[in-house]
């Protein structure tokens, strides 16, 4: 098919898919002599068959400019692959946090077959693998654009994050155990009046 087609079948003008076939962003596109642009069918037909969700993260209120800013890179991506997105989800939440409201609608959402993500540490700063894993058992993935690490800020923000959440736990657990063995003290003390 023409790029002009390609570009409007997936919704995009014609000036963003020549920038997406000039970047090399369109897989097996080819320009003919005539100066004609032609897409193969099978990347618009393979591209149509999935229900696909982009998910953009921060990890603070204040980076919420950059949740705009990377979901719309998740949409030009999607648009020069020719997915057809069904849905966008912008979250605000740690990495670490394996409690984001969003992410795990998106998760158990079925019909959601392609997850497009800007980095791996988007969905999760631990366990990746195992979430990809767990996907595409079920017949899903998840594409991640950039495989480069993310930025250091959110890195130490994430680092802060797993030291309050352990030290909560330490100091927590430490009171769990008081806490038990007042139990057990009072399960005594009422055997023994009883006997």
């Amino acid at each position: 098919m023409k790029l002009s087609d390609y570009a409007k079948s997936i919704g995009i003008t014609y000036r963003t898919a020549w920038n997406h076939f000039r970047a090399g962003n369109i897989p097996g596109a080819y320009q003919l002599p005539t100066g004609t642009i032609i897409v193969p069918d099978s990347i618009h037909e393979s591209a149509k068959e999935h229900q696909v969700a982009i998910y953009a993260r921060v990890s603070s209120s204040q980076n919420r400019s950059n949740l705009d800013s990377q979901a719309e890179r998740l949409k030009d991506y999607c648009a020069a692959r020719g997915y057809r997105v069904v849905s966008v989800i912008k979250e605000v939440g740690s990495g670490v946090n394996d409690q984001r409201p969003k992410f795990q609608k998106l998760l158990a959402d079925k019909s959601i077959s392609l997850i497009v993500v800007e980095h791996r540490d988007r969905v999760t700063r631990f366990g990746f693998h195992y979430l990809k894993t767990l996907l595409e058992n079920e017949g899903r993935r998840i594409e991640v654009i950039n495989e480069e690490e993310g930025n250091k800020e959110e890195l130490m923000q994430d680092l802060s994050a797993i030291i309050t959440s352990f030290v909560a736990r330490y100091y927590g657990q430490r009171r769990a155990k008081r806490k038990t063995e007042a139990i057990i003290k009072e399960l005594r003390d009422d055997n023994g009046d009883a006997g």
